[in-house]
């Protein structure tokens, strides 16, 4: 059950001290996530595949499907359970405890087969690299619920904000969501131009799935729980505009990673700061607009006053 202790906003999260936590939910959501994969028909960029931030943890929204026409899975991060809801009102729940990506693949698929919602997916991980089919992974075993509820409630921070900034533009843009490939939450905004082909290289993900997903011109920005002591936030630009990297115009902490090709904000930055919420859009706003001013992006018709 949930901490009788309410996390405050901004809370503190040393990647250090859940990262085996953090490395098991990351696969534990990639089972969930291609769930609604096999299930959902393509939306441009893969935005069917993609999991949302509640009140309670992550959910997929209604997957259609099944003996009540839909259903849907919940990682509940107060309650501690994955819940798999029907349309019709039956319901399972696996256990999110100390267990195996194996045990817990397992479990999932026998609820789903209870409830008559059997759906095969491919258990190979994907994005992570030397990853192990999730039927064979015997070590990811770790979960700190304490660890798990602030990382919640920082993703509900996150998320507030990210939808601020979304507001902003009428063009072409993404939901705010959570991606279980990489375990990032991210916004995407797009100037309405294609983009050459996208290379690939991500692992266990064919060169189709990128292409697909940077099918057009982007600025998209988001915050990964890794990448410095309390993770990160990052903005980057495909195709990477001539003098990105050379933005001067960034909010105190915010640099760009030429080792990541892309700009970045530490996660300690923000919740250090006196405003958390201006410093995180100050970081938003200043780095969308070195992808468009230097790409040329019709501003004027793509944003809202």
């Amino acid at each position: 059950m949930a901490s009788t202790t309410p996390v405050p906003a901004w809370p503190e999260l040393r990647v250090a001290d859940w990262q085996d936590t953090r490395d098991t939910l990351h696969l534990w959501s990639q089972i969930v996530g291609k769930i609604k994969l096999a299930r959902t028909p393509l939306v441009n960029h893969w935005w069917n595949v993609t999991l949302f931030v509640t009140d309670r943890g992550l959910t997929t929204g209604a997957v259609p499907g099944g003996p009540g026409g839909a259903f849907q899975l919940d990682l509940d991060l107060v309650d501690h359970r994955l819940r798999i809801g029907r349309g019709d009102g039956a319901e399972a729940a696996v256990a999110l405890e100390p267990r195996s990506v194996a045990d817990f693949h397992a479990e999932v698929v026998a609820r789903l087969g209870e409830l008559d919602l059997a759906t095969p997916i491919w258990v190979m991980p994907v994005e992570i690299p030397g990853a192990v089919p999730f039927t064979d992974d015997h070590d990811h075993a770790s979960y700190d619920a304490a660890a798990v509820e602030v990382f919640h409630r920082s993703l509900i921070d996150i998320d507030r904000v990210f939808t601020r900034f979304r507001a902003g533009f009428v063009g072409k843009c993404s939901p705010v969501h959570f991606w279980w490939g990489a375990f990032d939450h991210a916004v995407t905004r797009f100037s309405g131009r294609t983009a050459p082909p996208h290379p690939g290289g991500a692992p266990n993900c064919g060169p189709h799935v990128m292409q697909e997903a940077y099918s057009h011109e982007v600025s998209s920005a988001g915050f990964w729980p890794g990448g410095s002591d309390e993770g990160t936030f990052y903005s980057y630009a495909y195709p990477e505009p001539a003098g990105f990297a050379g933005w001067e115009r960034l909010p105190d902490g915010a640099s760009y990673s030429t080792e990541l090709g892309e700009f970045v904000l530490p996660y300690e930055a923000v919740r250090r700061a006196d405003d958390p919420d201006a410093l995180l859009l100050a970081f938003l706003q200043a780095t969308y607009e070195a992808a468009a001013d230097l790409a040329d992006w019709d501003r004027p018709a793509l944003e809202h006053p």
